[in-house]
């Protein structure tokens, strides 16, 4: 009986085991989830929108739409999250857009017709190669651009932040760091020794001086409330918090008007308000 419960041990301790070697070398898998095919463009919901291609400082080529307003008070530069590609993020589009913004969403390297293989070192970099292009080719002011990062995506908009000095930073539904938002998920496995992605949103944000809006739910069933209280307490005034309404991936629409009034009061205080004509 004691030879049978010691087999049942190390066939339980080498199966642990093998579960966390392959969780971390495997681990990209569970972090990325990109899709290469477009099924729309802006001009699919009659936006006009300028293709763009960026050249990145390791060679790769990051695709990206540049969405113009005719009478724009400021720039978003868009960092979506870790799954799909810019085509899901239209109705974004939309929402910034008739805020009186230009908008320019780009994807990370593996993901839509962006080349390479996404990494978190590569995200920082396309992101970056994104806003040159802004600030450098198209001589857009730095201070007239919100950074604008949903989930994932709020991390690689932190790190530009942190770097360069946008007129304000947006977080939505974003977690404090991968290994904390990977631990809720794998609590049975020791992910904060396995996790090789940082991804540290809450790190950068005393960092950061510009205006800050943090935007989370509680009903969020990916990134638990508490991270986005967290952000907001770790970031420098000016700040403003906006608890949404919904899931993580509904909250955008599930809290409608107040969202919209919520970014476009943040905006109005960091950049300006609309031009009169702008609805």
């Amino acid at each position: 009986m004691q030879e049978l419960g010691w087999s049942v041990l190390r066939v339980g301790g080498a199966t642990y085991v093998g579960l966390a070697l392959w969780m971390y070398f495997r681990q990209a898998h569970y972090v990325y989830f990109p899709a290469r095919e477009l099924r729309l463009t802006p001009a699919t919901t009659r936006l006009a929108y300028e293709d763009i291609r960026v050249t990145t400082v390791d060679g790769e080529t990051i695709h990206g739409w540049f969405v113009p307003h005719p009478q724009a008070r400021g720039t978003v530069l868009f960092c979506h999250g870790n799954a799909g590609n810019i085509a899901d993020r239209i109705d974004s589009v939309w929402r910034l857009h008739d805020l009186g913004l230009n908008v320019c969403l780009f994807d990370y390297r593996g993901y839509g017709l962006s080349s390479g293989t996404p990494t978190e070192e590569g995200t920082y970099r396309d992101a970056e190669s994104v806003w040159e292009w802004l600030t450098v080719t198209r001589s857009l002011p730095a201070d007239r651009i919100v950074v604008f990062g949903e989930s994932l995506g709020g991390a690689v908009a932190a790190w530009v932040a942190e770097r360069k000095q946008p007129g304000a930073l947006i977080l939505e539904s974003t977690f404090t760091s991968l290994p904390d938002a990977a631990a809720r998920v794998y609590p049975f496995l020791p992910v904060r020794w396995l996790c090789r992605f940082r991804y540290d949103t809450l790190a950068r944000l005393p960092q950061i001086a510009c205006p800050v809006m943090v935007a989370h739910s509680p009903d969020d069933d990916i990134i638990p409330f508490a991270q986005g209280e967290r952000l907001f307490n770790a970031a420098h005034e000016p700040k403003v918090f906006l608890t949404m309404k919904g899931p993580h991936n509904g909250g955008r629409d599930q809290t409608g008007r107040a969202y919209d009034d919520a970014v476009d009061g943040f905006v109005t205080r960091a950049l300006g308000p609309r031009p009169a004509t702008v609805r």
